[in-house]
C-alpha cells in the first residue's frame, strides 16, 4: 500500500498518562518557588555576617527574605550585597543555581511543553523497542470497544492492546483507559508500523466500512504474515474479499444481528443465551483451553466443564463427532463456563486446574 497520499497526516502515538488538573499544576509551581526562596533565605541568614546592608545594621530575617526575593527575581536593587569572600562564594555556588531554578519555575509553562514533548518521544521510542506479541485493534467504534472489552475479560493486559483510529477523540478515550492509541488511517502501512503490527500477535479489524476492512487486512497481512487477523464486515458478500486479503476469521455483523432477531421470535431463551455468550465476563462464557492430562483417552463428554467442540490439527469438530470419543494429547476443547457473579445455569466448576490465567494466556490463539 502506498503511503504517499496527498494530505495524509503522520500518525500520532498517545500513551496512557496521569492527568494533572490546572489548579494542581499551578499549586505545585507556587510551592516549588516558595521552597526555593526559603532555601535562599536560610543560606543568606546563616551567612548574614558577610553581607552589607545599605541602610546599616545587621541583616534580619526580613532582610534575608527581601534579598532572596529581589535576587531570585533578578530585580537586584543592590542595597544588600555580599562583601565577604565566603558570602560571594555562596552566591556563586548556591544562590545563582537556585536563582536559575526559580526562573525555570516561573517560566515553566513553555519549558513544560518542551519537556513533555521530549518525554513523549522517549516513552514512544522505549515502547516501540519493547512491544512484542501485542494486540492491535483497528477501529475504536462500537465493534472495536466491544472487542477490547472481550480481550480484557480473557486476561489480556491493558499495555498489550494498541488502538488505531483516525478520530483523535476516540484514541484519546482509549489512552485515558490505559491503552496505547495511534491517531491515523489504518489502511496506511506507516500507521500500522507505528502500531507495531510487524511484531503483533493478533490484529482485530473493526472498521466501520467493509472496503476499509479489506484494505486494513491486506496491509496488515503484508506487514506480518504470521499474525492472526480477525475482521468484521457488515455484508456477507464482502466476507470472501476480506478472507482473500488475509483474514483468518471474518464476522458478519449485520447478518449476525438479523439471525439473532429472527431467533428471538421463536426461541427467545436461546437468543438470550447466545447474547450472553457474546458478553464476556457476565453469565455464560465460552473458552478454549488445552485438554488436561487426566482427560486424555476419555470422551469429550467426560471433561470437567461442558464441552461444545474439539480443536484437533487446526480443525474444529462438534462435540458429537466420532473423533471426539477419544481425546488426544495436544487437543483443545471449547468449554462453557459461568461467571462467579452471575450463575443462572449449573455448569460445574468455574475454573479448571490451569485457572483463568491459562485462558488469558491462550487468548491470542487462532
Amino acid at each position: 500500500m502506498s503511503d504517499r497520499r496527498q494530505g495524509a497526516r503522520p500518525p500520532r502515538v498517545l500513551l496512557p498518562r496521569r492527568r494533572v488538573g490546572p489548579f494542581q499544576a499551578v499549586l505545585g509551581r507556587v510551592l516549588a518557588a516558595n521552597l526555593l526562596l526559603l532555601v535562599i533565605v536560610l543560606v543568606v541568614y546563616a551567612g548574614r555576617g558577610g553581607y552589607r546592608d545599605g541602610a546599616g545594621g545587621p541583616l534580619s530575617m526580613l532582610d534575608c527574605w527581601y534579598y532572596a526575593t529581589v535576587t531570585a527575581s533578578t530585580t537586584g536593587y543592590g542595597d544588600i550585597t555580599p562583601v565577604s569572600p565566603a558570602a560571594r562564594l555562596v552566591n556563586i555556588v548556591v544562590i545563582t543555581p537556585l536563582r536559575v531554578m526559580f526562573l525555570i519555575v516561573l517560566v515553566g509553562t513553555t519549558l513544560e511543553v518542551l519537556a513533555e514533548r521530549t518525554r513523549d518521544e522517549l516513552r514512544q521510542n522505549r515502547w516501540r523497542n519493547r512491544v512484542r506479541d501485542h494486540y492491535v485493534v483497528a477501529g475504536y467504534g462500537t465493534k472495536g470497544r466491544s472487542a477490547v472489552k472481550a480481550l480484557l475479560h480473557m486476561g489480556v493486559r491493558h499495555d498489550l492492546i494498541v488502538v488505531v483510529d483516525p478520530d483523535p477523540r476516540a484514541v484519546g478515550d482509549a489512552a485515558e483507559k490505559g491503552f496505547v492509541g495511534i491517531v491515523g488511517d489504518a489502511t496506511r502501512s506507516a500507521v500500522l508500523k507505528r502500531a507495531g503490527v510487524p511484531t503483533a500477535r493478533q490484529v482485530v479489524v473493526a472498521t466501520a466500512r467493509d472496503d476499509t476492512a479489506v484494505l486494513v487486512t491486506l496491509t496488515a497481512r503484508q506487514l506480518n504474515p504470521g499474525a492472526g487477523i480477525q475482521a468484521s464486515v457488515r455484508e456477507s458478500e464482502n466476507a470472501p474479499l476480506v478472507r482473500q486479503s488475509g483474514a483468518d476469521h471474518v464476522v458478519t455483523s449485520s447478518e449476525a444481528a438479523g439471525r439473532m432477531l429472527g431467533m428471538s421470535t421463536t426461541h427467545p431463551h436461546v437468543s438470550e443465551i447466545i447474547e450472553d455468550l457474546l458478553d464476556q465476563g457476565s453469565g455464560l462464557d465460552l473458552r478454549e483451553r488445552p485438554v488436561h492430562p487426566g482427560e486424555v483417552g476419555g470422551p469429550i463428554t467426560a471433561t470437567r466443564q461442558p464441552a461444545l467442540a474439539l480443536v484437533r490439527d487446526g480443525r474444529l469438530l462438534p462435540y458429537d463427532d466420532r473423533a471426539c470419543a477419544v481425546l488426544r494429547e495436544g487437543d483443545r476443547v471449547v468449554v462453557a463456563t459461568s461467571s462467579p457473579r452471575l450463575r443462572p445455569w449449573s455448569l460445574g466448576e468455574q475454573e479448571d486446574d490451569d485457572g483463568a490465567a491459562d485462558d488469558g494466556g491462550d487468548a491470542g490463539d487462532r
